[in-house]
């Protein structure tokens, strides 16, 4: 620890108070307010803009503090971001309780800084959702909440496939880019549920439709596509229309508990389980079996968590929740696969693609990165600030096999047990 002294710098000071109310030694180098710098010269910089930010942070010790001085733009980040969020992660799941703090052992340096007074407001970018949980009205709000903040915002992120989904990268090759392996994800996943033309495909949380068309377009299917988005689907459909598939495809503001438009030869569900929840993933799979004919298939992708963490008598609200995904819930893939075969599906093969999404993420930061400016004129700096800081944190947490996400392929079989599989994977595998 720095040793203080009433002439020592503010980035000193700051260094001295964060390791002790964090309880860990700093690894990264601090900026202060007022210009000063304290820490290895060789690190990234955590810059510390204004004392509000102490603040937060002595009010929320834990990721959510630190998430909300990021997102109101008091403090950033200097150099790498994933080498300094690596090195900050120590801190954030640390998490000590307030009453815990040792405030007797800091209160002069506190004084000194400035840094005592009444919690700041969350920054306006913090959602809120109302109702009970995982009823349809407030589903409706998280859904808008994460995924109506502009068509325009999310073409930056995402890139010509306007697909938010961990891609499939199968070559290395120059050129090769973020396009092409979301091309390969969605033929990847036609090839798992054995489209041909004339059937009938459900996609559950259709996005803004692009595996919707691709599966019309390559596979000759017809196609109903439901999101709780209207800015998705508002997309979708220009999209359709523009690709001239309105025969094949149709986008519907629907929610998954009031279909009844079965039985559909197959099901696609990218990246919607998430929100779902565990509570209700019995009934998601029982009305996913029931909207399927016998020997259709089920293409379930979906984030799994790994290694629980252990739970804290009062978990606080993390900053995903807050930010991002607003009631979303991460199962292990283990109990995903036991309530399909719960709700009467056998599961028939499950991928993990834990690396892919890693790089899908940081070819997403990339892409934020470039056109910063124009995604921050088309939402707020603030919101701008949420995506980098989710993005990145989530390509670490991949990397470093936290959380996962895996395509598990189901098949609802005929009464006799005939599953209509192939005796391989050679169809389908890649």
């Amino acid at each position: 620890m720095p040793t203080i002294t009433p002439h020592s710098s503010v980035a000193t000071r700051l260094s001295s108070l964060l390791e002790t109310v964090l309880q860990t030694p700093m690894p990264v180098r601090i900026r202060a307010w007022d210009g000063s710098i304290a820490g290895p010269a060789d690190a990234p910089t955590l810059i510390i803009r204004h004392k509000r930010a102490m603040r937060r942070i002595l009010w929320q010790p834990n990721e959510l503090g630190l998430a909300r001085a990021f997102v109101a733009g008091e403090i950033d980040l200097e150099g790498d971001i994933y080498d300094a969020l690596g090195r900050l992660e120590a801190l954030v799941w640390r998490s000590p309780d307030v009453k815990d703090l040792p405030f007797r052992t800091v209160a002069a340096d506190l004084v000194r800084l400035g840094v005592l007074g009444t919690q700041p407001k969350p920054p306006p970018e913090e959602m809120q959702v109302t109702g009970a949980q995982h009823s349809k009205r407030r589903d409706r709000q998280a859904v808008s909440q994460h995924y109506d903040v502009g068509n325009d915002f999310y073409r930056i992120v995402l890139g010509e496939s306007m697909v938010y989904s961990c891609a499939y990268w199968t070559s290395d090759a120059p050129g090769y880019g973020l396009a092409d392996a979301q091309r390969d994800k969605l033929d990847l996943i036609c090839r798992k549920l054995d489209l041909k033309p004339g059937m009938r495909l459900l996609d559950v949380g259709c996005g803004w439709g692009s595996l919707a068309m691709h599966a019309a377009r390559e596979y000759g299917v017809q196609v109903l596509g439901i999101t709780l988005s209207g800015e998705q689907a508002d997309y979708a459909r220009k999209a359709v229309a523009e690709a001239g598939l309105t025969d094949q495809v149709e986008i519907r503001i629907q929610d998954y508990r009031d279909l009844d438009d079965g039985p559909f030869d197959a099901i696609s569900s990218v990246g919607m389980a998430e929100h779902v929840g565990t509570g209700p993933y019995k009934e998601y799979a029982e009305i996913l079996h029931g909207q399927l004919k016998p020997g259709g298939r089920l293409l379930n992708h979906q984030i799994a968590r790994l290694h629980l963490p252990p739970k804290q008598p009062h978990q606080p609200r993390s900053f995903i929740d807050a930010y991002v995904f607003p009631d979303g819930e991460l199962a292990p893939v283990g109990t995903t696969t036991t309530i399909l075969e719960q709700a009467g599906f056998e599961v028939r093969d499950v991928h993990a693609l834990r690396e892919h999404y890693a790089k899908t993420l940081r070819a997403w930061v990339t892409n934020l990165e470039s056109d910063w400016s124009a995604a921050v004129a088309l939402t707020s700096p603030g919101r701008a600030r949420v995506w980098r800081l989710y993005m990145a944190a989530s390509a670490l947490a991949f990397e470093r096999a936290q959380i996962g996400v895996n395509q598990v392929l189901a098949v609802k079989t005929h009464r006799n047990g005939v599953s209509d599989m192939p005796a391989t994977r050679a169809a389908f595998a890649a």
